[in-house]
């Protein structure tokens, strides 16, 4: 059985406090705490941060919380609580900022479709407040562009996925011949192959857009930054 480090078993502690305390509170809580769209009034600078701590149901913390036991407590005990901590939370950031810049790009993209058909920017405002709109702009839009629209505006992102990511792009560089698999598949690989597959499997959904309650994106970002401070951490601590 695989031993909890300290800062795992904090980090999941904080996690199941937030949980519950949206259980409480609910939307007031929720709103205030999750990472709302940049563009969007909801949005606060720190949601940048506290994002990482928010889930959506318990499944969602429960499979993130049982995987930050899995591979981080290994992780940590390789790198120490500092370095841990510098990649858990470094992964955090860059995987909702990785998603929210390829959210700006499809927002933007569609957006300066409807200017261009002539709407004003209160006009689509108005539209993105109560998604109701006027068919004849389907003549420059299509309904997945305006479905898209709504969604990239009005949803919320949450959960430590990102964070998760960081760290098992860490453990497959630093553990790269590890075998890994998935709770309903009693196939295991490595490392080196399963987290390439992995990531494919993110990159693909996410372009295709085929679980849409799912941040693909993020997954992505969290592990490329990952990966870039796991490189960089091994080699400064090689260095020592």
């Amino acid at each position: 059985m695989i031993k909890i480090t300290n800062t795992v078993k904090h980090l999941i502690i904080i996690n199941v406090l937030f949980y519950v305390t949206t259980l409480i509170l609910k939307d007031d809580f929720f709103h205030i705490m999750a990472m709302h769209y940049m563009e969007n009034p909801q949005f606060k600078p720190w949601q940048i941060f506290t994002h990482m701590f928010m889930h959506g149901s318990e499944m969602h913390i429960l499979f993130n919380m049982l995987g930050l036991w899995m591979f981080g407590s290994a992780v940590e005990q390789m790198l120490g609580r500092n370095k841990f901590l510098i990649l858990y939370f470094g992964a955090g950031i860059g995987a909702v900022l990785f998603s929210a810049g390829i959210d700006h790009f499809q927002f933007n993209a569609i957006y300066n479709k409807l200017l261009h058909a002539g709407l004003s920017i209160d006009e689509i405002q108005l539209m993105l407040n109560n998604g109701e709109y006027n068919t004849q702009i389907l003549t420059y839009v299509t309904k997945e562009d305006l479905g898209i629209l709504y969604t990239k505006y009005r949803t919320a992102l949450v959960g430590a996925s990102g964070a998760l990511y960081g760290i098992i792009v860490a453990f497959g560089v630093l553990m790269p011949r590890a075998k890994m698999g998935l709770l309903f598949l009693p196939i295991m690989i490595e490392a080196r192959i399963f987290i390439p597959l992995l990531l494919l499997y993110d990159i693909s959904f996410g372009v295709f857009r085929v679980s849409s309650n799912i941040g693909h994106f993020a997954h992505v970002g969290g592990a490329i930054t990952g990966f870039i401070l796991i490189w960089y951490l091994k080699k400064y601590q090689f260095k020592r």
